[in-house]
């Protein structure tokens, strides 16, 4: 529960400070800052298998995108936060429920519910901003931004740089729902073991 707080509603103050002092920010340094942490936030997320510690970098690799845009349109940076906020409230409403907290916890996700597993899979991969999920959107208008403003060079190099975080969104994806895990069976409560109340 800290981490939905952490990775969704604390991003607001700082986003609000931004964007009030936006107008005494060098666009350089913005768009630097921007580069790296998407860098950051999607080289560090590779190797994780903790869900809190991948959230924390995905919310860096998004902070990027918010960054890189906001001398130039404060609308996109708006829309690009609360598309971010509401697709990882998405997530973590179905990682609450199921006890999601590892890897090997998303391997095991099929077997509480399969809703939630298609649930999960789809935010997944929006969150990656694989087209034409709405997670593609905020991405697609930033370059489209970029390219507008003659920054088609920073443009292909974020887009570049995203795939890093798709990778490990995708990983995560095949995880949930292309693996079986050996000791499945043993646990409780499975959705197909469940009696009927009928």
């Amino acid at each position: 529960l800290s981490a939905l707080i952490i990775t969704t509603w604390q991003k607001l103050p700082p986003m609000s400070l931004l964007l009030i002092t936006t107008n005494h920010l060098p666009p350089l340094i913005l768009l630097t800052v921007a580069i790296i942490s998407i860098l950051v936030g999607g080289w560090s997320g590779l190797n994780q298998t903790q869900m809190r510690k991948i959230m924390a970098f995905s919310s860096i690799a998004h902070l990027g995108w918010m960054v890189a845009i906001l001398t130039m349109s404060q609308k996109l940076t708006i829309l690009t936060l609360m598309t971010y906020m509401m697709m990882t409230l998405s997530l973590f409403l179905v990682m609450i429920p199921s006890s999601t907290k590892t890897f090997k916890d998303m391997s095991q996700l099929w077997t509480v519910s399969p809703t939630l597993t298609t649930t999960c899979m789809i935010t997944l991969m929006s969150l990656g901003g694989l087209p034409p999920l709405i997670g593609f959107l905020p991405k697609w208008f930033i370059l489209k931004e970029l390219i507008n403003n003659h920054l088609t060079a920073t443009a292909v190099i974020m887009a570049i740089l995203s795939l890093l975080s798709l990778m490990f969104y995708m990983r995560l994806t095949y995880t949930a729902t292309l693996t079986i895990s050996p000791n499945t069976i043993n646990s409780t409560l499975k959705w197909r073991f469940k009696p009927n109340t009928i």
